[in-house]
């Protein structure tokens, strides 16, 4: 099985979040979000600091409880399942921080990743994640606590991917990584996953650096949606522009 592409293995499927309310305790920090990422695509949030971004994440993912609304994926209603049956069924999630065992090897790492996993199937997963990221190949005596920031985005992905998720759940992959690591992070590692055929959604700070790979994007304000659109259609919106991209400038934007 090691030798099947990504593609091949990855089955896609749509997540959306329907009016979801979530927070820590029973106060909401988001109120009546819905979002929604098809196979194939990228759909990114976006938001000032304190606005939510993480909270949703969190949300999806079983890490923190719903308070109202739903979690469907494909048609399967996931709303408040432990964040290992979410896992279990499909979803992976990589954490902006605590994202690898940093006084584990790369191997390590990939092998945790594949905590649900049949025994025997581990050494054959971690074969076909180091085919996905080839650069892992040479790491995987390395301790993660000593691979560079890239290098440990990468990991945290390739860990995730483990479990063959059909949707990745991203919060902050560029968190502290200097601008051209950013980029490839997210034009390489994080575009790799999309073109699977798996569905991505990714909370990121470098507005202009995420439109430039999404579809669809998504901005919080407040615990709130306050916009929505395609990448094409935020880029051209003042207020988007003024608030995230520095004013008059545009990314370029293809391939819709």
């Amino acid at each position: 099985m090691a030798d099947r592409t990504l593609a091949d293995r990855i089955a896609g499927a749509t997540l959306r979040a329907v009016d979801i309310s979530a927070g820590y305790g029973a106060r909401p920090v988001i109120e009546g979000v819905s979002v929604i990422v098809r196979p194939g695509e990228i759909a990114a949030i976006v938001g000032p600091n304190g606005s939510g971004k993480s909270t949703l994440l969190k949300s999806l993912a079983g890490v923190i409880p719903v308070l109202s609304g739903r979690v469907l994926l494909d048609e399967r209603d996931i709303t408040n399942l432990a964040a290992e049956d979410i896992a279990r069924i499909g979803v992976g999630y990589v954490p902006q921080i605590d994202d690898v065992f940093a006084a584990l090897t790369v191997r390590e790492n990939l092998e945790m990743g594949g905590y649900l996993l049949p025994t025997g199937q581990v050494r054959a997963r971690i074969e076909h994640v180091v085919t996905v990221f080839p650069k892992l190949g040479s790491l995987l005596g390395r301790r993660a606590g000593g691979l560079s920031g890239g290098e440990r985005k990468m990991l945290a992905m390739s860990r995730c991917l483990m479990l063959e998720p059909a949707v990745f759940i991203l919060d902050e992959p560029t968190a502290n990584l200097a601008p051209v690591v950013a980029r490839m992070v997210l034009e390489e590692q994080v575009g790799r996953l999309a073109a699977s055929g798996a569905s991505i959604l990714i909370v990121e700070q470098r507005a202009k650096a995420v439109l430039a790979i999404c579809d669809h994007a998504y901005v919080l304000g407040g615990g709130r949606l306050r916009m929505a659109g395609t990448r094409v259609e935020l880029a051209a919106d003042p207020a988007f522009v003024h608030t995230f991209l520095g004013g008059g400038h545009t990314p370029q934007t293809s391939g819709d």
